[in-house]
């Protein structure tokens, strides 16, 4: 699973390193554009989850629906280089997302599945790392092309379609789904369509699905780093580099936070995370070169890296195998509606105020973030 994240990562990171400037300089799309854009497509992936999660709980299938959603997002890209509109673009991302939402609750409740839980923190952030890899091999093969042939988005875009469907294929062949609807001797798979299923899960769930869409208020889209560095004047062909800077941290630090949540606190290592956000934020406010944009967005990887694996695993920690995928749906409904209200807000707020209140706002939500974490913290039954 890591392997095929890793492919499908480096076509899509190729695409989004590109993609907000496409919007901007050759479409010439408005920052609200840009910011709806992308927080209708990520929140879109997120709210999904719920749905394709429930109904991988239902037929005890994950591997299938994670098959059909890499192989959506694996057709979707070469509409990016045919679009000659913003209303293509935002079909293409849309349904790209889709694709991605269909996949993302099957296949981390999969690799609950298949994880023991002595090591399950370091399964997620192994898996994490490898995804982040691609996340910045696509920015710099971005670089390279655009380089090699003078600035043609295009063209490059093109290359992007290769490692999807690399990826498709090596989740065929190479991922096994266990055999038995039974996991490590829990509760068969079931239908978990009842509210009571899901309101028996405890508090400490949904203490955390609360958390974490106010952490998804603080976390809007990573087109709004790009196109800070292209406001502090980074040249066009540079800026995908904001994202290799982002994802080197992102995963170098993914697989660490992991395996050390499994010997200490899951939140303890989040609430770093959260703080890890308010330096980034802050640091991109007051940016005024490209070098310190770039401190930025090495300290919002860092973020990521603390807290997007983590997160999935305390889930997983607070959930029965047989509502597993559902657990992981409702949790990414409600970050997907944050992540919604968070990329149009922060649109909104770089039209009219500049970049600056975009980042200071994140910081002030993510503060809040990490007040919720510490009351968290004190909850006995909290990973």
């Amino acid at each position: 699973m890591g392997l095929v994240s890793l492919c499908m990562d480096t076509s899509s990171e190729l695409i989004h390193s590109l993609l907000p400037i496409f919007l901007a300089s050759v479409l010439g799309a408005s920052m609200l554009t840009v910011g709806l854009i992308e927080g209708v497509a990520e929140a879109t992936a997120l709210i999904l989850r719920v749905f394709s999660g429930a109904l991988s709980d239902y037929i005890g299938k994950r591997k299938l629906l994670t098959v059909v959603g890499y192989g959506i997002a694996a057709i979707t890209k070469p509409l990016f280089p045919l679009a000659e509109s913003v209303g293509l673009v935002f079909a293409a991302r849309f349904t790209d997302r889709i694709g991605k939402g269909i996949r993302g609750a099957p296949r981390d409740a999969l690799i609950a599945d298949i994880s023991p839980p002595a090591i399950r923190g370091a399964s997620y952030g192994l898996r994490q790392s490898l995804d982040t890899i691609g996340a910045f091999a696509g920015p710099l093969l971005a670089i390279a092309f655009m380089a090699l042939m003078a600035n043609n988005i295009r063209a490059v875009l093109w290359i992007a379609t290769i490692p999807a469907f690399v990826a498709v294929v090596v989740l065929i062949v190479g991922v096994k789904e266990p055999d038995s609807r039974s996991v490590s001797g829990e509760a068969p798979f079931r239908s978990p369509i009842h509210l009571a299923d899901l309101l028996s899960v405890g508090a400490t769930y949904w203490w955390l699905v609360l958390l974490a869409a106010v952490l998804a208020l603080a976390r809007f889209s990573e087109a709004f780093l790009l196109l800070r560095a292209e406001n502090v004047g980074l040249e066009l062909k540079f800026v995908p580099i904001v994202f290799v800077v982002m994802n080197v941290a992102y995963a170098l630090s993914s697989y660490p936070a992991g395996a050390l949540s499994d010997r200490v606190s899951r939140t303890s290592v989040i609430g770093v995370g959260c703080i890890a956000l308010v330096a980034a934020d802050v640091v991109l406010a007051v940016a005024s070169g490209a070098w310190v944009v770039m401190i930025g967005a090495a300290l919002w990887g860092l973020h990521l890296g603390l807290t997007q694996g983590l997160l999935a695993a305390v889930v997983a920690d607070n959930t029965p195998s047989g509502l597993r995928g559902t657990a992981f749906g409702v949790f990414n409904l409600v970050s997907g509606i944050g992540v919604l209200l968070a990329s149009v807000i922060a649109g909104v707020l770089w039209d009219q105020l500049g970049p600056a209140a975009t980042f200071l706002a994140g910081a002030g939500v993510a503060i809040v973030a990490l007040a919720g974490l510490a009351i968290a913290g004190n909850r006995p039954a909290v990973a």
